[in-house]
C-alpha cells in the first residue's frame, strides 16, 4: 500500500488558510451589515469647533466671532527698510597661497566666509585685518572686493 501524499504539515497549512478565509468572510459581512451607505449627507459632514478640532456637532453660534473684512490682511506684511553697511570687516583665518583661496572671520557675527584669489584686491596672508562685500556663490555667501585695512 502506497503513502499518502499529504503531510501533517500541509495539512495544518490548508486549515489555515480555510480559517483565514472564514474571518476575512465574516469580517466583509459584519462590514456590510453595518454600513451606513446611503444614510444621507448629513452624516457624511464635519464641523470644526472654536479651537479648530474637527466634530460631527455644529458649531455653538453664540461663540462666534465678527471679523470685519478691512482688518484681513492677505499680503505679507511690509517690513522697515533697514540699511546694513555691505563693507564688513574682519581678519584672514585661513589663507592658502599655492591654491588660491581661503577663508575670513567676520568682527561682529564671528561668522567664516569663503574668499578665492579672484576676489581680492591686494595680497592678503592669514592674521591680516581686511574689510569685504558679500556676494552670493554656489555653495554659500563668498567674500568679494577684499583689501587690507
Amino acid at each position: 500500500m502506497g503513502r499518502s501524499q499529504q503531510t501533517f504539515s500541509k495539512i495544518e497549512k490548508e486549515k489555515k488558510k480555510l480559517k483565514k478565509r472564514e474571518e476575512k468572510q465574516k469580517k466583509k459581512e459584519e462590514r456590510r451589515a453595518n454600513s451606513k451607505k446611503g444614510s444621507g449627507f448629513d452624516n457624511m459632514i464635519a464641523y470644526v469647533d472654536e479651537n479648530g478640532h474637527l466634530s460631527d456637532t455644529p458649531p455653538d453660534l453664540s461663540k462666534k466671532k465678527k471679523i470685519k473684512a478691512e482688518n484681513i490682511e492677505i499680503a505679507i506684511p511690509k517690513k522697515e527698510h533697514v540699511e546694513e553697511d555691505p563693507i564688513k570687516k574682519g581678519r584672514v583665518a585661513f589663507f592658502n597661497e599655492s591654491k588660491g583661496y581661503g577663508f575670513i572671520k567676520e568682527q561682529e557675527s564671528q561668522e567664516k566666509y569663503f574668499v578665492h584669489v579672484n576676489g581680492l584686491m591686494q595680497e592678503v596672508r592669514e592674521g591680516d585685518k581686511v574689510s569685504f562685500e558679500l556676494e552670493m556663490g554656489l555653495k554659500g555667501l563668498n567674500a568679494v572686493r577684499v583689501k587690507k585695512q
